[in-house]
């Protein structure tokens, strides 16, 4: 569904990534983990054609993104800090991206986390006046709102009380069992084991290791993604 091949950039002396290939399917939920600067951003942005390679390409069901648009319609993104216009309140925010997204889009809206979060209650709330909690809660209303055949999701839970962090993850499982594609970051590991099938790991902007999380508890003899993670990085 989304595949780099031999993808590289570089911002100026930073190699931030160096020649990655990763291969992303349809059904998968997949942990995209690495240190801070280990290229994760950079590779989502690419995928969203926000980052430009220099050299190498990503395809999109087949089609090379460069010359294909429209594939980001497929797409739903929740970005670790979400930035909205601070005097809208929730209700136009949602209103301003149903406008522009249904024009695009034949697909009912998804709206079981706008009720689930309780947001019709919060409607008349200016953004500016939002916890960093209730603005996640937006940005992940955001993402799943017009079913979208991908989800990239950076940093998910981060902010969300444990109750809504609960709801985030049922909805996640719900849509992976759909047949979607997932691709998460977190820092949060324990988040990520009984949501993902597969584990991306970057470091230094490099590719080392794509595997299926079966086959990287297979290897390290560890349940948890956290210990497995650790027990790699140990033979290093």
């Amino acid at each position: 569904m989304i595949i780099a091949n031999s993808v590289s950039k570089k911002f100026g002396r930073l190699k931030a990534l160096r020649d990655v290939s990763v291969t992303c399917n349809r059904g998968e939920c997949i942990a995209l983990i690495g240190p801070n600067g280990s290229g994760k951003t950079t590779l989502i942005k690419s995928m969203l054609g926000m980052v430009v390679p220099d050299s190498g390409f990503i395809t999109f069901n087949g089609k090379n993104i460069l010359h294909d648009w429209a594939y980001r319609e497929f797409i739903g993104y929740m970005p670790q800090i979400g930035r909205y216009p601070e005097n809208m309140t929730i209700g136009q925010v949602l209103s301003m991206m149903k406008d522009i997204r249904k024009k695009n889009s034949s697909r009912a809206l998804d709206e079981e986390l706008v009720h689930a979060f309780g947001l019709p209650a919060l409607m008349d709330k200016r953004m500016r006046t939002l916890s960093g909690g209730t603005t996640q809660k937006v940005s992940a209303c955001l993402a799943f709102l017009f079913d979208p055949d991908v989800l990239i999701l950076d940093e998910p839970t981060a902010g969300l009380d444990p109750v809504s962090s609960l709801l985030l993850k049922e909805k996640i499982t719900r849509e992976k069992q759909r047949g979607k594609l997932v691709l998460i970051t977190s820092h949060i590991l324990s988040d990520l084991d009984d949501l993902i099938t597969q584990v991306i790991y970057m470091q230094d902007g490099s590719l080392l290791f794509h595997k299926s999380l079966e086959h990287l508890r297979r290897d390290t003899g560890e349940e948890k993604l956290s210990g497995a993670i650790a027990s790699v990085m140990m033979k290093k």
